[in-house]
């Protein structure tokens, strides 16, 4: 697209999100180099100097300075003691106005129809609620799979892939209280399986905890439902925390089920864009 240099240029705009009844709208187009500014910065992640921020956003540092001026000045950005920009008191008030209004299952909902059409397995999405890991959208593989999850069902926090990746995001003493009921849910565990002595968390089960966050992936092969393997990858919110998990399942045998495949991969990266898409800036 070309540019028009300052002071404000109007020019017809042409894309499918900027038409209005099958017609172009107008827009001004130095806005558009300002929107390459916040755009850059956006995905820098961290304050940047005006050099710095200027090559990113792909223009000359004389061109962006008026742009970041008037930014700082309606408060979109602002400058620290280093001189550098970043998000100002109005874009941070913005931004959570935006993640005030997201819901994180809704948001995912495509996310999961993708996921489901790229690998061709079937795709759960759960989160923690009152009794447990809870499954809340089940998008089924279009090959005919034994799959006992349903909308609704309660997982094993110590014996399913999805629970084991809710359980490794929870403080400890949040997690030993709900191990204590973990034999009510699906594949339960007996809380000797998961706690210790004194209430404590199992050596084994804070080992394979701590390989969980490590690769933000997990998998469990043939269990608990015999013949079906499955990979979970957990996505967090503006707060760090854990928003929900979203998991592949199929056939063991028909796909790469190791953590370090080609569909973890997927579901990992799936699992970063809804992170980012939450908020949560340091996801990769």
């Amino acid at each position: 697209m070309t540019r028009a240099k300052d002071p404000i240029a109007v020019a017809p705009q042409t894309s499918d999100a900027e038409t209005e009844g099958g017609k172009p709208q107008r827009g001004i187009q130095s806005l558009d180099s300002t929107g390459q500014l916040l755009s850059a910065l956006v995905a820098a992640g961290r304050p940047l100097a005006l050099r710095d921020l200027a090559l990113a956003a792909g223009m000359p540092a004389a061109k962006a300075f008026p742009h970041l001026v008037s930014l700082q000045k309606t408060g979109l950005l602002a400058r620290d003691s280093a001189g550098n920009y970043l998000c100002g008191p109005l874009g941070l008030e913005l931004g959570l106005i935006a993640l005030q209004r997201l819901s994180p299952t809704r948001e995912a909902e495509p996310e999961v129809i993708e996921l489901a059409g790229a690998t061709g397995l079937s795709v759960a999405m759960a989160v923690l609620g009152p009794l447990g890991p809870t499954v809340v959208r089940l998008e089924e593989s279009a090959r005919p799979q034994h799959v006992s999850l349903r909308v609704g069902t309660v997982l094993s926090l110590v014996h399913t892939a999805i629970g084991r990746t809710v359980a490794a995001c929870l403080p400890e003493n949040v997690l030993a209280g709900l191990l204590e009921s973990d034999h009510l849910r699906m594949a339960g565990a007996a809380a000797t399986e998961g706690l210790a002595a004194g209430g404590k968390l199992a050596r084994d089960y804070v080992e394979r905890l701590a390989r969980v966050r490590a690769a933000q992936v997990d998998n469990a092969l043939s269990h608990p439902v015999p013949g079906i393997d499955t990979l979970a990858a957990p996505v967090f919110d503006h707060t760090g925390s854990l928003a929900l998990v979203i998991a592949v399942m199929g056939s063991s045998g028909s796909f790469d089920s190791s953590t370090e495949g080609a569909t973890a991969a997927l579901v990992r990266q799936a699992a970063r864009r809804l992170s980012w898409r939450f908020g949560a800036l340091k996801a990769q």
